[in-house]
């Protein structure tokens, strides 16, 4: 496995136990993470911010199906779910493509889909 896709199996990992450091380690000093029409976050800090979400309680699950790499930029595709603070169940689809340097992730664009059942 390249270190860059080493970088990303262990951020994800670390996002299912909600383990802020570990995540933080991953990611370059100005990291930008943006969901497309929902954020933009420029920085660590605000990347912290949003690594928990008021709407959701626990940490998620999340399963990757498929990691590909070419160059600097690795793709993940996966589910997550996660309890809702509300009731429920967040159920969905993603695509995160990590754009990274020196092994570390630079710039994290995710997709995201709910899964209706």
């Amino acid at each position: 496995m390249s270190a860059n896709k080493a970088t990303v199996q262990t951020y994800m990992e670390a996002f299912t136990r909600t383990d802020h450091a570990a995540i933080l380690s991953c990611l370059t000093d100005d990291v930008e993470w943006f969901i497309p029409g929902l954020f933009h976050a420029r920085g660590k800090a605000a990347f912290d911010g949003e690594i928990e979400n008021d709407a959701f309680v626990g940490s998620p699950t999340i399963e990757v199906t498929r990691m590909t790499e070419e160059n600097d930029v690795v793709v993940a595709e996966g589910r997550v779910q996660c309890a809702r603070k509300e009731g429920g169940l967040l159920d969905a689809a993603f695509c995160d493509v990590f754009e990274m340097r020196d092994a570390r992730v630079r710039r994290l664009t995710s997709y995201l889909m709910e899964v209706k059942p």
